[in-house]
């Protein structure tokens, strides 16, 4: 996947998982992006590893937006735990 396709999922997913699990954080929308795009490895990690997810990575579908959605929300606790 390209790194635009990258930095889009990684907002979308960031955006999705601050409003699944509002807060206070210190970051902005680079934060997010960032969260985002540590959350789609992470949820691509933890779905391959457990065998529900493919295991291409090229495309930017609602499958792959719900894995870095659900990353990202672990990402998310795991910063907001540890900052």
């Amino acid at each position: 996947m390209n790194i635009l396709a990258w930095i889009i999922l990684g907002l979308i997913a960031g955006a999705i998982a601050k409003w699944i699990h509002p807060g206070e954080d210190p970051g902005g929308w680079i934060v997010t992006i960032l969260i985002g795009i540590v959350g789609a490895f992470v949820g691509g990690f933890i779905t391959r590893t457990l065998g529900i997810g493919p295991s291409e990575t090229d495309v930017v579908n609602l499958w792959s937006i719900i894995v870095a959605v659900f990353g990202a929300v672990i990402c998310l606790w795991a910063y907001r735990k540890f900052s």
